[in-house]
C-alpha cells in the first residue's frame, strides 16, 4: 500500500472515468490478525470427579493468525459510491492451547480449526489522490456461517482425556466491519488494490456439554475483534 502512490503516476495513462464501467468483480487473499474475544472464559468446576481450574484464551492464543479469502463484486451509483456484495472465507489453524489445571496435573485443549463463510454488503466512498490512483473507505454488515468447533481436553499427569463435543455449535454470526483502501489502475478495466479493516463478528452458539461441572458459562462469550488485511485484483465492465 505504501509502495502504490509512488507507481501511479506510471499508470496515469490508463485512466478512465468510472462511469464508464460501472460494474466490478474481484479478488483478494490475505490475513486475518486477532484483535480481541476469548474462545473460552474462565471458570471453576469439577471434571472427572477432580477440582479443574479453566484459564481464559483468547483466539490469538488458539487460532494466532489466518487466512483470508474474499469475492465478490459492486456497482458504481455515481463516480465516487459504489454498493457491494463480497462473500469471505477464514480459515484458521488451531494450536494445542494450556487451558487450566486439574487436580494436580496441567490441563491442554485441542480445539479443532476454524473456518468461515460469510456474505458482507456494504458501501463505499471513493476519493481521487492523483490520475490513476484513489482512496476509499467503507462500512459493511453481513453474515458469517462458521463451522461446528469440538475441543479434545487432556490431563497426562491425571490420566485425564475427554471430548467435549459440539463445544460451539454450527452458527450464523453477524457481522459488522469497515475497511479503508488504495486503488491502483493498471489498465483500463483492471485494477490492483490493497486495504486494512476491522471487523467484529457475534458469538457463536455454545453447547452446555459441560452442564452440573461447574463451567456452563465458559463458553458463553465468543464474540470477536479482527484486523484483516487484504491484497487483491478488480476486473471492471
Amino acid at each position: 500500500m505504501v509502495a502504490l502512490p509512488l507507481a501511479g503516476g506510471s499508470v496515469a495513462h490508463a485512466q478512465s472515468s468510472p462511469k464508464d464501467t460501472p460494474w466490478s468483480a474481484e479478488f483478494a487473499i490475505g490475513w486475518d490478525n486477532s484483535i480481541s474475544g476469548n474462545i473460552n472464559s474462565s471458570g471453576i468446576g469439577t471434571l472427572n470427579g477432580q477440582a479443574v481450574v479453566i484459564t481464559k484464551n483468547t483466539y490469538d492464543d488458539v487460532y494466532g493468525t489466518g487466512l483470508h479469502i474474499r469475492f465478490g463484486g459492486g456497482y458504481l451509483l455515481d463516480d465516487f459510491t459504489e454498493v457491494r456484495a463480497t462473500f469471505s472465507f477464514q480459515s484458521l489453524d488451531a494450536d494445542l492451547t494450556p487451558m487450566g489445571d486439574i487436580g494436580v496435573s496441567r490441563l491442554y485443549g485441542q480445539y479443532d480449526d476454524y473456518k468461515s463463510f460469510g456474505l458482507d454488503v456494504g458501501f463505499r466512498r471513493y476519493v481521487d489522490l492523483q490520475p490513476g490512483l484513489r482512496a476509499y473507505g467503507e462500512g459493511t454488515l453481513g453474515l458469517a456461517f462458521i463451522e461446528e468447533t469440538d475441543v479434545t481436553l487432556v490431563a497426562p499427569g491425571a490420566n485425564f482425556t475427554g471430548d467435549v463435543t459440539d463445544f460451539y455449535d454450527q452458527t450464523a454470526a453477524f457481522t459488522l466491519g469497515g475497511n479503508a483502501g488504495v486503488v491502483l489502475q493498471m489498465s483500463s478495466n483492471i485494477d490492483m488494490f490493497g486495504q486494512v479493516g476491522i471487523r467484529w463478528v457475534s458469538g457463536m452458539s455454545a453447547i452446555d456439554n459441560l452442564e452440573g461441572t461447574g463451567l456452563e458459562t465458559i463458553n458463553d462469550k465468543s464474540g470477536r475483534w479482527t484486523m484483516p488485511f487484504l491484497t487483491g485484483v478488480r476486473v471492471r465492465f
